[in-house]
Order: C-alpha cells, then structure tokens, then sequence
C-alpha cells in the first residue's frame, strides 16, 4: 500500500475537524494513513509520501495561512512531482479562489490531483460535510 499523510493548518477548528473526518475515511482503505499539523513535520520529511492529503483554510484576501502553512507549501511545492494531491479547508467568506489558486499550483508541479475541485466548507463541516471529507479520505488513500 502507498504512503499516505493528511497534513493540515487549523485556526478555529474547522479544517481540524474535516481533517479528523478524512482521517476516519482513509483508515478504513489504509490503517496506516499518517496524521499531522503542519508545524509537526519538515517539508522533506512530507515529500516522503506517495499521497498527501493537505489542508488549509482561506485566510485573509483568500490566500493558505502565511506563517507556517505557505512556507511549508513552498517548500514542498517542487517535491510534488509524480505525488497523488487532496486539497481541502474551510472558509468564511469569498468564492473558494484561494482553493482554485492551490489547485493551479499543485498541478503545475507535476502532481495529479485526487479530485479537480478541492474541499472547500463554509465554516465548520455539518454531517453532510463530514460524509464529504470521508469520502475525500477513502478516495485518496485506495490510490
């Protein structure tokens, strides 16, 4: 089975809680999916995976979190090449551009990415949501 890690930066707890439910779905297909916060592992040490399941909510005028997830992002961003690539978060306002931006960016890295669209939900994940992320999960990690 591939090497699967969910790595995910969480202000408020949103995209906590959908990471938590990607988490749940991709156990059931890879008991061994890896769980982190971003601040827990190097750029290097992510590229490891074969699949990465990233998440980060819209922050500001619809950018990833600038302090510790774009550096980590950036770094990884040239390691992506070949790798299978699920982008989720949360958001509280704006359209989902900062999603169709990380998109664009992970595809121009070489990566295929699991689902064309991201995750994206409004705030905190309902039970429709959570259904959502692991589904998100299951797919990613049977790859």
């Amino acid at each position: 089975m591939r090497k699967t890690a969910i790595i995910y930066w969480s202000g408020t707890g949103n995209t906590e809680a959908m990471a938590a439910a990607i988490l749940a779905g991709a156990k059931e297909v890879n008991p061994d999916t890896a769980y982190f916060s971003v601040s827990e592992l190097s750029a290097s040490d992510a590229a490891g995976y074969d699949t990465l399941i990233l998440g980060c909510p819209a922050m500001g005028a619809e950018v990833l979190e600038e302090t510790e997830f774009e550096p980590f992002f950036t770094e990884l961003e040239p390691r992506l090449s070949g790798k299978n690539v699920a982008l989720f978060g949360s958001y509280g306002w704006g359209d989902g551009e900062w999603m169709r931006s990380w998109e664009e960016r992970v595809a121009a890295s070489g990566a295929t990415l699991v689902e064309a669209e991201g995750l994206i939900i409004n705030e905190a994940p309902d039970d429709a949501g959570i259904a959502l992320c692991r589904a998100l999960g299951k797919k990613a990690a049977a790859l």
